[in-house]
C-alpha cells in the first residue's frame, strides 16, 4: 500500500494544473510522493517530526480539493490500463495476413510464439463463402490482436490437390506448431449470409479464441465494481 499511496500522490501532483494548487500544497505533495528523499539519513528526528505533521496536512489537502474525485478517476484509468498491458504478453497483430506460398504458410505455423493461436483460412476466388469469411476474419483480427489470422489461396499452398473447391473454405487452427482444429467447408456451418459475429461464436464454441481485450477506458467512467 505504501507504494500505491506514493504513486497516487505523484500522479496527483503531475496532473494538477499549475494555477490550481498553491505552492505550499505542491511542496507537500512533492514531499509525500518521495518520502524517503526529503531528508538525509542522519536527520532522523527532523524527518519523523515532519512526517507526523505531513499526515495532518495530507488530510486537509485531500478534503479541500473538490476536483479530487476527477483526479482519482483518471488515476484508476491509468492503473487499469497499466495492469492490462502487463497481463497482455506475446506478439500482437490486429490484421488478416496474406500468405503468398507454402513456405510462408509453414513459417506462420512453425516459427510463431508457442502461446499464439494461428488461424489460417484456405480459400479461392469465386468459391461461395470465401469472400464473406475473409471479411469476417478481418474484423475478428482487429478484435483479437493476440491471435494471428492468415489467409492463403489453395493454389498457393503447394498442395492444391488436397484443397479442392468441395472442401473450401477451410479453416485450420494451430498453436505451438500443432494442429488444433480442421474445419472443411466451414461456411456450411453458417446461414447463407453470415458475419464476423457468427464466425466468432463458432470459434468460441470450440474454445479457440481468447478473452476479449479490455476496451479503452473513456474519461475514467467506471464504477467501483469495474475497479474490483
Amino acid at each position: 500500500p505504501k507504494g500505491v499511496i506514493n504513486d497516487w500522490r505523484k500522479f496527483k501532483l503531475e496532473s494538477e494544473d499549475g494555477d490550481s494548487l498553491s505552492l505550499s500544497k505542491k511542496e507537500i505533495l512533492r514531499q509525500m510522493s518521495s518520502p524517503h528523499k526529503s531528508f538525509s539519513k542522519d536527520d532522523k528526528d527532523t524527518r519523523e517530526r515532519f512526517c507526523r505533521k505531513m499526515s495532518m496536512q495530507e488530510y486537509e489537502l485531500i478534503q479541500d480539493e473538490k476536483e479530487d474525485e476527477t483526479c482519482l478517476q483518471k488515476y484508476r484509468k491509468r492503473c487499469m490500463q497499466d495492469m492490462h498491458q502487463r497481463l497482455s504478453f506475446g506478439p500482437k497483430y490486429g490484421y488478416l495476413c496474406e500468405l503468398q506460398n507454402g513456405e510462408q504458410f509453414l513459417e506462420a505455423i512453425e516459427k510463431e510464439h508457442k502461446s499464439t493461436t494461428v488461424i489460417v483460412h484456405i480459400y479461392e476466388d469465386g468459391i461461395k463463402g470465401c469472400e464473406a469469411l475473409n471479411s469476417s476474419l478481418t474484423c475478428l483480427a482487429a478484435e483479437y490482436s493476440t491471435v494471428k489470422f492468415c489467409k492463403i489461396k489453395a493454389s498457393s499452398t503447394g498442395a492444391g490437390d488436397r484443397f479442392s473447391s468441395e472442401v473450401l473454405p477451410t479453416l485450420l487452427v494451430y498453436k505451438g506448431g500443432e494442429l488444433l482444429s480442421n474445419f472443411i467447408s466451414v461456411s456450411e456451418q453458417f446461414s447463407e449470409e453470415f458475419f464476423a459475429v457468427d464466425v466468432e461464436s463458432f470459434l468460441n464454441e470450440y474454445g479457440l479464441l481468447p478473452e476479449r481485450e479490455l476496451p479503452a477506458l473513456e474519461n475514467g467512467n467506471m464504477d467501483e465494481q469495474d475497479v474490483e
